[in-house]
């Protein structure tokens, strides 16, 4: 964990700057995890705004003003003439500190969050267990830096409760100081590594522990996952979203932008707990960086009545998490017609026809294709593995395709085809012992979407990701086909030439004729795994980033 400090005299400009999009666009649901009690108590978890940046401002200034106390930095200053170094005297009762975590290392939550920064705050001496009258201060979260690091900031007043000034002496040595036994007191050195980079969130040791008491087979981060994702891809709308999370068992519940009760910015859902325990609350963005209620708007329509069945539905949940009724049940009530599972197979289909004509360097569209091919056998892995199995793996892998950073992310194409209606079909169809030759053929469908996927990664010399979407294929796809008949193909004599033998023949018949993203070509003849030619970058080697 790395912490970064500033000194300064506004604390309104780092309050308005904290709580605005940031320099490149990327703050997402800024909101406070910890701080002065007040505070806390005035503006919880709200998502922030202006207004209310400015409002705990003039609350964190409230003690410097009212003892009328100046508190001054040193600074030195060059002529752009002479080039004479200078010292002068500026205001400096504005201690800013962000602390962060390697990109590698994944997300925490805000409660954990929370109390890092409490015991931050503490070791360092602005809280009244340092024995002094109290420094008012706020922890602000506002999602990844442009590098991916997970991260908060502390903006502290130096004024104390009672008039006295805050010491700074030593504090760069002794905030490095703290951040050590911070992450020995945490086990942040024993962060599993994951996703390198992609996105997916790092589970954490306490994650583990809680998974192997309650005897799961999975934590309850990746469960959460797969859950947004399969209702996600399988909603038409915002409100059928929530609808379909509460089916499925999901506590969900919204976070309101700030002084509001009917715009939500974010949600955060958890894993119904055991009798007498609390829940255990994700934000979207701690499951996966495409997760986050903004991503997924970009594939819902934006419409007026869409946006208020949205709203209806989160505040029925808001009220009682625990004994939530659905305003307008819809489509996620009934069960789906047998003759639907050709036309959704269909509609892969053309998905991916039209891929050949999207560039492979358009990451923005295939992101969105990643993340409903992942959504749907997220979807297929809720309604038939009792534990997570080839189709939740299958999902998982898919769906570092699609994680994307806020600022390179838009809406999905609105001429572009969908998932949407095979990952519903796949969630609602009636389960068997044995599968369905129409699920073979969504399978063969889907198959082709995700060699296109492959395609673009190797076309644009993604090296390692072509190598694990590859292995999936090689894998966890292939052992899906177990379950399912055989779909045959166009060709009674598959070209040995042009498939390896060892590849399964659903595999080769999800091949079969497709081409390159954009080019017309051939897909690569060979899934083989790919040696990575190129150095790591200097993100890859530390992870480490400014915000």
């Amino acid at each position: 964990m790395m912490p970064n400090i500033r000194r300064g005299g506004q604390m309104g400009g780092l309050m308005v700057y904290l709580a605005g999009g940031g320099r490149h666009n990327e703050h997402e649901e800024q909101h406070l995890v910890a701080g002065d009690s007040a505070i806390m108590a005035q503006h919880g978890y709200s998502v922030l705004d202006t207004n209310s940046a400015l409002a705990i401002a003039r609350s964190l200034d409230a003690p410097r003003r009212a003892f009328d106390v100046e508190v001054l930095r040193m600074v030195k200053d060059s002529d752009p003439v002479t080039g004479a170094v200078t010292s002068k005297r500026v205001a400096g009762d504005v201690w800013h500190c962000s602390l962060s975590l390697r990109a590698e290392e994944g997300q925490l939550s805000d409660e954990k969050w929370g109390t890092i920064a409490e015991d931050f705050a503490d070791r360092m001496g602005f809280t009244e267990s340092s024995g002094k009258a109290a420094c008012r201060w706020v922890a602000v979260r506002h999602g990844l830096s442009t590098n991916g690091n997970d991260h908060i900031h502390l903006a502290v007043s130096l004024v104390r409760e009672d008039g006295t000034k805050a010491t700074t002496h030593n504090d760069f040595t002794r905030a490095q100081e703290v951040c050590r036994d911070l992450e020995r007191d945490y086990g942040l050195e024993e962060l599993e590594s994951r996703g390198l980079g992609l996105g997916e969130r790092g589970v954490k040791p306490a994650e583990r522990e809680r998974a192997a008491r309650s005897s799961s087979v999975e934590v309850d981060a990746h469960k959460m996952e797969r859950s947004v994702r399969a209702a996600a891809t399988a909603s038409v709308d915002e409100g059928e979203f929530v609808r379909r999370l509460r089916r499925g068992g999901v506590l969900i519940r919204p976070r309101y932008a700030a002084g509001r009760d009917d715009v939500v910015a974010g949600y955060s859902v958890a894993v119904r707990p055991p009798a007498g325990e609390k829940p255990i609350w994700y934000g979207g963005g701690r499951l996966a960086r495409d997760l986050t209620l903004p991503r997924l708007r970009e594939g819902w329509p934006d419409s007026p009545q869409a946006a208020q069945g949205a709203v209806d539905e989160w505040r029925a949940t808001a009220k009682n998490p625990w004994e939530y009724r659905p305003v307008a049940p819809g489509r996620e009530e009934s069960t789906p017609s047998p003759e639907m599972w050709k036309q959704y197979s269909d509609e892969i289909g053309q998905l991916r026809k039209q891929l050949r004509d999207v560039p492979v360097t358009d990451r923005a569209t295939w992101a969105h294709v990643a993340r409903e091919t992942a959504g749907a056998f997220a979807a297929w892995s809720q309604r038939v593995e009792t534990t997570p199995g080839p189709l939740a793996q299958t999902s998982r892998e898919l769906a570092r395709s699609a994680h994307l950073r806020a600022y390179q992310s838009r809406p999905k194409p609105a001429q572009l085809g969908s998932a949407s209606n095979a990952a519903m079909i796949l969630m609602q169809a009636a389960s068997g012992d044995q599968g369905t030759m129409a699920e073979a053929i969504m399978l063969r469908q889907l198959g082709r979407v995700s060699v296109a996927i492959l395609d673009m990664h190797s076309s644009v010399g993604d090296a390692r990701r072509a190598e694990q979407v590859t292995m999936m294929l090689r894998n966890q796809f292939a052992a899906v086909t177990d379950r399912l008949p055989a779909v045959p193909s166009k060709s009674a004599q598959p070209d040995s030439r042009t498939r390896p033998a060892d590849v399964p023949v659903v595999m080769r018949q999800a091949t079969d004729g497709l081409a390159a993203p954009g080019t017309g070509s051939p897909v690569p003849t060979k899934l083989q795994p790919t040696k990575r030619k190129t150095p790591a970058t200097p993100r890859e080697r530390d992870g480490l980033g400014r915000d």
